[in-house]
């Protein structure tokens, strides 16, 4: 079984910084990509960032320049540095992780999410 545990998440201030951590194990053949989403209080989840294998990035609008997501293929790991920091991005943050388990079969996995919370 293929798991990816978050961690980091806590209440900041807003025009804060924070540093999100996620660690994907199990049964792994390659991890193509590595994501953050969030899902705020009554809204959609959305994507936060996305690097892939080939250092091919996808990011939402609203986040460029203050999000960055970087990646440690040795630890199977992402990160997410958060800057300026808005009170309105308060959500469950999420790591995605799409991998094969073998060399035919892939999937979209999911961590559990943790609490981001800026106050106003």
């Amino acid at each position: 079984q293929v798991q990816l545990e978050e961690s980091g998440g806590h209440l900041v201030q807003a025009g804060g910084f924070l540093r999100l951590s996620c660690a994907a194990s199990g049964s792994i053949f390659i991890i193509v990509e590595m994501a953050w989403y969030r899902q705020a209080p009554g809204k959609q989840r959305e994507l936060v960032a996305a690097l892939n294998s080939d250092g091919g990035r996808r990011n939402a609008d609203l986040v460029k320049g203050r999000f960055t997501i970087t990646r440690d293929n040795a630890k199977n790991a992402s990160y997410l540095q958060m800057n300026s920091l808005k009170p309105e991005e308060t959500a469950v943050y999420y790591c995605n992780a799409r991998l094969y388990t073998s060399t035919t079969d892939w999937n979209d996995y999911w961590g559990r999410g943790t609490q981001v919370t800026i106050s106003s």
